[in-house]
């Protein structure tokens, strides 16, 4: 079952660094749009019966699909989903925090085989249709995701408003109703100490950054995710130039800077990526946060030839692979921290040995 191997097995298209554009800094690409029906109320306005009756208009929507665009795809409602999968889909980045915490049975998901593209059903919005790619690959993913987008409105009656644009729950979405966004691995910006004058002027481009899962999460081992603040007065395509612009100036500046470390602090970089290398593959406990932060130093040396005997997607699996969700599904039980920190640090060691 199409499920049953996401909630199983180790990656996903998006962790697959040798396929995206630019993958020595930018881990994956996505877009996300926004959508909901006209004349059904927004999904925290839903009672069971209203509820209910919204899930199977978008189930017959897929259903409907044409064949070549349903094959690999599964639906799914989020009470048949075990509370650990769907931490673990979360975990992954195929479905957001909000609906990994939501069990209602008018709730669900449809996802294809990859995990490359999921569509969200009743979270913020009725629907949320995401494409996940790895590297730089923005304008695709945006293609993709409107290729699906397109697919559900021939079944579909969107609220869309000619002035406004797409009506959506959160007044920020309202417009394009898309986010873009890429994941960017910045050590270098981040040793150099340059990282908050260059946050200060994102947030003067109309852009936001956040941590790994988004929007109240924290910005761990040098992992930031840049997206669009504006979503009304631009165009999707100019939304996406922007940050592809602004993205391509980070990635010239980081690399710059890590030019920059290597020439003049040479054997204290080797040191750093060394002993990050030593401490994970012989720690016998490790918090989440400390494995970020040597996984972070082990990708630097990694992509800047240090180190040849790790694969970068190790590193993207591994990301994931040391979350709590991941390692309870793993292990075959539920472990309280200190269990996971221990356990953590055995799975840390195996993948790195396994894929060297």
């Amino acid at each position: 079952m199409l499920f049953e191997e996401l909630f199983t097995k180790n990656d996903v298209y998006w962790m697959k660094a040798d396929e995206g554009a630019e993958s020595d800094i930018v881990i994956s690409s996505r877009i996300r749009l926004a959508r909901n029906l006209k004349k059904v109320p927004f999904p925290h306005l839903l009672n069971p019966e209203t509820g209910a009756k919204c899930l199977e208009k978008i189930r017959g929507a897929w259903s409907s699909w044409d064949k070549d665009k349903a094959i690999d795809f599964a639906m799914a409602t989020l009470n048949e989903i075990q509370p650990i999968d769907r931490q673990i889909l979360v975990e992954k980045h195929l479905i957001s925090p909000n609906l990994g915490n939501q069990d209602a049975d008018f709730q669900g998901i449809i996802i294809n085989e990859k995990g490359s593209i999921s569509i969200m059903i009743n979270e913020e919005d009725h629907l949320r249709t995401q494409c996940l790619l790895p590297g730089l690959n923005i304008s695709e993913c945006y293609e993709i995701a409107n290729q699906y987008d397109d697919e559900m409105e021939k079944w579909l009656d969107y609220a869309f408003d000619l002035r406004r644009g797409y009506l959506t729950a959160c007044p920020t979405n309202v417009g394009t109703g898309m986010r873009a966004s890429v994941m960017l691995h910045l050590p270098a910006i981040v040793m150099s100490g340059q990282i908050q004058p260059i946050f200060q002027n994102l947030g003067q481009l109309g852009m936001t950054v956040r941590g790994l899962y988004g929007e109240g999460t924290e910005a761990r081992g040098n992992f930031f995710q840049l997206s669009n603040q504006v979503t009304m007065g631009q165009n999707e395509k100019e939304i996406i130039n922007n940050l592809a612009l602004i993205t391509a100036q980070i990635i010239e500046q980081e690399r710059l800077t890590r030019t920059k470390l290597l020439k003049d602090m040479p054997h204290q970089l080797e040191d750093n990526v060394g002993r990050a290398y030593g401490i994970l593959t012989n720690a016998a406990v490790m918090t989440s946060k400390e494995a970020l932060v040597l996984l972070s130093n082990l990708r630097l040396g990694i992509d800047m030839g240090i180190i040849s005997s790790v694969l970068p997607g190790t590193v993207n699996e591994l990301m994931v692979a040391i979350r709590p969700a991941h390692l309870q599904k793993k292990a075959g039980i539920e472990m309280d921290p200190l269990k996971r920190d221990v356990y953590r640090a055995k799975v840390i060691k195996e993948q790195l040995q396994q894929n060297r």
